[in-house]
């Protein structure tokens, strides 16, 4: 009894700031969402799908193609460094790929707002080269912007894991595919992904999800519509003090989040049954 009391004891810190910093606001979000003007009904949501119908859908399309950028872009990294025959480069590469993790989403937001301006640094650096003329600089400043700050930002997290997972791989199987001639784009494709496509698939579902949740980026990045459901949620609540629509766009986000969790829980029940 006195052993279990002290466990609990323990774990009661974390239990708390758990509770405290996230299940009651969820349940305060869920509970808002449907409470409208003092009773409870569908009048929030209702409202959030003919304001932002359209911004819903842009989160998904830019959140679903950042993430296939960076699962492709993380599996050339890891194929890369599991598979290079140039040690320099290997090198070169397992250093420098990792910088943008370490750099928050709001300091990522403000580079590429001065980088991926009509007149920022890569328009200037083209214009040097002599790649395009001044006349033909344009800003990235829309949802390619957006589509570049979260790849640049997460590929660093999911190759990681693919390189880590990569690194574990039998290496017999990889030297008797080039015994027998095959390619590292083929060893890469149909040895290796094959083997540590759970890996993968955990990095970007967890890449997802945080993207989903990033605000600084569309703020700063994309001053136009439509735009992300987190601009959309700020400005619900600084613009308006509507608390009931944002608690709605919240929860769309949050069911969004939920979907792609569940293709993650229903493959993992798959491979271990």
């Amino acid at each position: 009894m006195s052993k279990r009391l002290f466990g609990l004891l323990l774990v009661l810190p974390a239990l708390a700031v758990i509770v405290l910093l996230f299940i009651v606001p969820l349940a305060a979000s869920v509970i808002g969402a449907f409470e409208v003007t003092g009773a409870y009904g569908l009048g929030n949501f209702v409202k959030a799908f003919e304001l932002y119908r359209n911004d819903t859908i842009f989160t998904v399309l830019i959140v679903s193609l950042s993430t296939v950028l960076i699962g492709l872009f993380s599996i050339a990294i890891g194929g890369y460094l599991t598979l290079g025959e140039n040690p320099r480069a290997v090198a070169i590469l397992r250093w420098l790929y990792r910088w943008p993790m370490f750099i928050p989403f709001i300091v990522v937001g403000q580079i590429l707002r001065t980088f991926l301006a009509k007149n920022g640094l890569m328009n200037n650096l083209l214009i040097n080269a002599g790649v395009i003329t001044p006349l033909q600089a344009t800003a990235f400043l829309d949802w390619r912007g957006i589509v570049i700050a979260f790849v640049w930002k997460q590929v660093p997290f999911v190759a990681l894991l693919v390189a880590g997972a990569m690194a574990s791989i039998d290496r017999g199987t990889i030297e008797a595919a080039r015994n027998l001639g095959a390619s590292r784009l083929r060893i890469l494709i149909e040895i290796v992904v094959p083997q540590i496509a759970t890996t993968l698939l955990v990095g970007l579902i967890l890449s997802f999800v945080t993207m989903m949740s990033v605000l600084s980026v569309p703020l700063m990045v994309n001053a136009q519509s439509p735009t992300m459901l987190t601009a959309d949620i700020a400005f619900r609540i600084n613009a308006y003090g509507d608390y009931g629509v944002a608690n709605a766009l919240g929860l769309i986000s949050l069911v969004i989040t939920s979907g792609v969790a569940w293709i993650y829980l229903r493959h993992t029940m798959k491979e271990r049954a």
